[in-house]
């Protein structure tokens, strides 16, 4: 569980200097330019990525149940999740209603992930794991929310097509993701 504990802070750590240093942030930028900070951030962020698949991979191993769900809320997670891949879909895909209405899509669809995953399971690595994520994305969406209505950011409106496109890669990935490879990436079949 240790490993898994790094890499949350070392993956939510590079995903929150922004948040929370956001002076520091643009010293660094400023200092090293933009292409190697981005470097640097992209490497501490993939090192924690798989500190988390390998500590959650061994926290698996020796779980400690902390609560049972109701195999409703197992169900009512498959939502969450399809939510959680529309949203991260209009992050992406240009001038959809989705991207214009939340503003920051990506983070909004990293809380509604976590929190159908905290919904659905009860062992204490998953808490961890997932409860982190649900932390981080409302202080990152709130805090980035303010910015953008102290900055006076105004996201493109969203058409018909860019609504549809992301409806389609959304539900597709979801699909894909959810009917294939959770059970073979994950271990789990998110329909049992």
């Amino acid at each position: 569980m240790s490993l898994m504990i790094l890499g949350l802070a070392l993956f939510l750590g590079a995903h929150s200097a922004r948040i929370f240093a956001p002076g520091w942030r643009t010293a660094m930028v400023t200092r090293i330019g933009a292409g190697p900070w981005k470097l640097l951030n992209s490497l501490v962020s993939i090192v924690g990525f798989v500190l988390i698949i390998y500590g959650f991979a061994g926290a698996r191993q020796h779980a400690m149940v902390l609560y049972t769900p109701p195999a409703a809320l197992r169900h009512l997670n498959a939502l969450f999740t399809l939510l959680a891949f529309l949203l991260v879909s209009g992050a992406y895909v240009p001038r959809n209603h989705l991207k214009a209405y939340v503003g920051h899509p990506m983070v909004a669809g990293v809380k509604s992930w976590a929190f159908g995953h905290l919904l659905a399971t009860g062992m204490l690595h998953d808490v961890i794991l997932f409860g982190s994520f649900v932390l981080w994305a409302v202080i990152d969406f709130a805090i980035s929310r303010r910015r953008d209505r102290a900055e006076g950011v105004v996201y493109p409106a969203g058409t018909a097509a860019g609504d549809l496109i992301t409806v389609l890669v959304g539900v597709v990935t979801w699909a894909v993701f959810a009917f294939w490879l959770h059970q073979r990436w994950i271990g789990a079949n998110p329909f049992v």
